[in-house]
């Protein structure tokens, strides 16, 4: 899914937002109350929050070409992968729009790439992407792609931590990066591009044990990022991952062209988000670090269910979700 660049703020991503930030897991208990005068927003993850870092790496994942961007600033592609802007830039520049206040006080008007070598200090200091498309937290899945793990991420969010201090001092960079927003969304490619897609890790693990093995590195990742003084989290869990146009192509196309989510692997996110869940809610308990979980897979798949709650009435919506042409481009 994607959002243009202007217009109304839409309301399903005013949604998005308040899942993102206010609507944490029934299971998990705040220790204190929601502080929403951040300083910076710091992301990572895959394709849903690169804002172009992957134009900067070996890889077939780009996105730095028509029709990416159609909708961006001037039309250009950014090398993020939508046709506007990703849900981190609207955050960037509506933070507490709906919030505490009702006021417009923006962060910044779009969440750059770690890795532009044309960054200002403002850029670092207001927060920056270490995203990268086709990533995950199993090291293998980035391996297989060719793109920044989010290991190494981490490591890149520690080289800008040095950055700041040379240029701004110790003190004023621990209170910036106390005060600053984390998010993090990743998993899916691991699951469809890493273990379903390749022989590899089905060779050790079975789809419970996986989960299992994903969970442990969200944890030490989560971990790292506390040690690194992380104080608000985010975390987003999987989408309907059967329901992902080129799963459904792969999978389910009908010989008629007709076209169906897979059910059966929606069931593994699914499951898989209810584990992430108790485990963030253990974590969020040992921890004075706020720990927010966003489900975008209950909302989403409600959009995919029953698309004219949301407006979606025309018969080419249909037509475009549920059937495609004998030769297509079917990308995630």
């Amino acid at each position: 899914m994607s959002w243009s660049a202007g217009g109304r703020f839409p309301s399903l991503l005013r949604f998005l937002l308040l899942l993102l930030f206010l609507s944490v897991a029934e299971s998990t208990h705040l220790k204190r109350p929601f502080n929403n005068s951040f300083t910076a927003i710091l992301v990572f993850g895959d394709s849903t929050l690169d804002s172009g870092n992957n134009n900067y790496v070996k890889t077939p994942f780009k996105s730095n070409f028509s029709p990416y961007g159609r909708n961006f600033a001037n039309g250009v592609p950014t090398g993020r992968f939508t046709d506007g802007r990703l849900v981190t830039d609207f955050m960037g520049n509506y933070f507490r729009v709906f919030l505490e206040t009702a006021t417009y006080v923006g962060i910044k008007e779009y969440v750059p790439p770690y890795l532009d070598p044309n960054l200002t200090l403002e850029d670092l200091m207001t927060g920056v992407s270490f995203a990268s498309a086709g990533s995950g937290f199993d090291p293998l899945t980035a391996q297989l792609s060719g793109v920044i793990p989010v290991q190494r991420q981490l490591e890149y969010f520690k080289e800008y931590k040095a950055k700041l201090e040379a240029a701004i001092g110790k003190e004023r960079t621990k209170t910036l990066i106390s005060k600053a927003a984390f998010l993090i969304s990743a998993g899916t490619n691991d699951i469809v591009l890493n273990y379903f897609a390749t022989p590899f890790r089905r060779q050790t693990y079975n789809v419970t044990t996986y989960q299992e093995f994903l969970l442990g590195h969200v944890k030490h990742f989560i971990q790292g990022l506390r040690e690194e003084g992380a104080k608000v989290i985010g975390l987003v869990g999987l989408p309907p991952i059967g329901c992902l146009p080129i799963v459904i192509t792969v999978t389910s196309v009908k010989a008629d062209g007709e076209r169906r989510c897979n059910d059966a692997l929606s069931s593994i996110a699914l499951d898989y988000n209810q584990k992430l869940q108790k485990m963030l809610e253990a974590m969020q308990n040992s921890s004075s670090t706020i720990i927010y979980y966003a489900d975008i897979y209950k909302p989403l798949n409600d959009i995919i269910r029953r698309p004219s709650r949301y407006g979606h009435q025309s018969p080419d919506f249909a037509q475009t979700c549920r059937k495609i042409p004998p030769k297509s481009d079917v990308s995630f």
